[in-house]
């Protein structure tokens, strides 16, 4: 599988080539890809759910791992960046590693790399500079990430892991959802179609199965002799076996009319918080002159700020600023910080230590609400935990799934106010957006650290960026605050033209009321200030 490519451009050339693929999990059947290519072009997205099989698609064509069968056909030097890298016993962090293994990755020049989530341990910064790299980079790579900004920016074909098959789409991340959405709303409009035909044939079978039990009974004007008269009952006895034949037909008709099954709603999520008049647009959350500081080290300056319930507060900026210990002290209502009584918070930190391991999904998400259990059972459906998916027990859950289970249990809690710590860490896009949804429709407050800038784009009503040991509130969505240019970065010179003729107006207004010496002094001042700006 593969775009139609022309096999005569320099551009177009094959690079790699799998056929027949088929590659089993114990007795599941996790990859069977009948035909796949690469060419020099190619930038391909990976996507699907955790367990899907993406790395082990990855390494199966990176050669890095065999398939249970079938053929992978490489004409040049491939390159693959691993999920899982091998941490140093230096002080170096994840981060440091993971730009180390890019960077080496890249200089062996391959003529096509695969990558592994290689965003992850990124902060936003190196996020862009990754994307800055293979933006000009000249050969073809195939990429699984959950980050769909990086996806969106880098890749022009996106290939969707799904049932073991994989199938492929054209654009970026973003044309690869629109292309979803209309097939969604093709299978709604195919499912109301059915379901008109199906009721209109039930309905034509009712009919026809009705006159045939009538056809048996002598007609209500013909009078009990008239009845009895010979050619009377075969007369019926033909127009029962007509009518009985024409309903078979319909019967027929249905039992060969092509199901279509129905799409999955998605039940919307709607809940009473606690102190829910006293806390919603009240400020809630006052901080006032508070520094950060580890030992001798300045985090961030004296920073002074509000926040009010129903805010979804976006703390970002790059890794070790200060964004995980400035939402611990929210937590611990440190020094400077003010709460208001009416504010009850639940914290999600990547420990997961909130779930109890021996105990099922339900009892975990259930041991800390007051909702109802079909309530809560709506919630983790919306994170796709379905029907006896609730009974499983936590120990026997990835790590993308008790991420999920811990955020369920934190948001059907007895609270008001979420502080989640890099909430998207460990989950599929799939899940990613399922989270999205629901905290789009919380009414209560949101204050999340993350560096997946869709995410931040997504749910943030409010910003707190750190750079450069400052903090910087802006009151805006993320795309707005992208946008934005902060005062000391306009035009200095048009700034001081500004305020020069906005004095020179004053002084003039104040002359022709009340002239004086002194006021001429200064109007000839500021003309003479704005001359030699004029000048430069």
């Amino acid at each position: 599988m593969s775009l139609a490519h022309d096999e005569n451009g320099d551009d177009f050339m094959k690079l790699l080539e799998a056929n027949h693929i088929k590659h089993f999990v114990n007795d599941r059947l996790l990859i069977d890809v009948e035909q796949l290519q690469i060419h020099k072009s190619d930038r391909i997205g990976l996507v699907g759910k955790n367990g899907s099989g993406k790395t082990t698609l990855l390494n199966i064509l990176a050669k890095a791992q065999a398939p249970d069968s079938g053929t992978v056909a490489t004409h040049a030097i491939c390159e693959l960046l691993p999920q899982l890298k091998q941490m140093d016993t230096t002080t170096r962090s994840g981060g440091e590693v993971t730009q180390d293994y890019i960077t080496k990755s890249l200089a062996k020049n391959p003529a096509i790399l695969f990558a592994d989530e290689p965003t992850t341990n990124l902060d936003t910064n190196h996020i862009e500079w990754l994307e800055k790299k293979l933006k000009n980079w000249q050969g073809a790579f195939v990429i699984v990430s959950h980050d769909r900004a990086f996806l969106d920016a880098l890749c022009t074909t996106i290939w969707e892991i799904d049932e073991a098959h994989i199938k492929e789409y054209k654009g970026n991340y973003s044309d690869y959802m629109e292309q979803k959405e209309l097939a969604h709303r093709q299978h709604e409009m195919a499912y109301e179609k059915y379901e008109k035909k199906k009721s209109q044939l039930e309905e034509a079978l009712k009919l026809k199965e009705k006159k045939a039990a009538r056809a048996t009974k002598a007609p209500k004007k013909v009078s009990p002799s008239e009845a009895k008269i010979t050619g009377a009952k075969p007369y019926f006895a033909k127009k029962q076996k007509k009518l009985n034949k024409a309903a078979k037909a319909i019967e027929t008709r249905l039992e060969k009319l092509e199901k279509v099954e129905k799409v999955k709603d998605v039940t919307p999520v709607k809940m009473n918080l606690p102190n829910e008049e006293a806390f919603k647009n009240r400020i809630i959350l006052r901080i006032t002159d508070m520094s950060g500081e580890i030992g001798n080290r300045i985090l961030w300056k004296p920073i002074s700020f509000h926040v009010r319930g129903g805010d979804k507060l976006a703390i970002i900026g790059s890794n070790g600023c200060g964004k995980t210990t400035l939402a611990k002290k929210m937590i611990n209502h440190d020094k400077g910080i003010t709460i208001s009584p009416t504010m009850k918070i639940g914290y999600f930190s990547q420990n997961l230590t909130i779930l109890n391991s021996e105990k099922s999904i339900l009892k975990n998400v259930s041991s800390t609400s007051k909702q109802t259990e079909t309530f809560i059972r709506i919630v983790l459906a919306r994170l796709h935990f379905f029907r006896d998916d609730v009974y499983k027990q936590v120990k026997v859950l990835s790590g993308g799934e008790r991420v999920k289970v811990a955020l369920a249990k934190l948001f059907v809690s007895d609270i008001n106010t979420l502080i989640l710590d890099e909430p998207t860490n460990f989950l599929d896009i799939e899940a990613v957006e399922a989270l999205e949804s629901l905290l789009q429709e919380y009414e209560g407050t949101v204050i999340f650290v993350s560096h997946d800038r869709r995410f931040v784009e997504n749910i943030a009503t409010r910003i707190l960026s750190f750079d450069n040991n400052e903090i910087t509130i802006f009151n805006g969505t993320y795309a707005d605050f992208k946008r934005f240019e902060p005062q000391e970065k306009r035009d200095s010179k048009e700034d001081q033209r500004l305020l020069l003729e906005t004095k020179i107006s004053e002084v003039l207004s104040r002359l022709s009321i009340e002239p004086s010496e002194e006021l001429e002094m200064e109007f000839q001042k500021l003309l003479k200030e704005k001359r030699e700006l004029d000048q430069q």
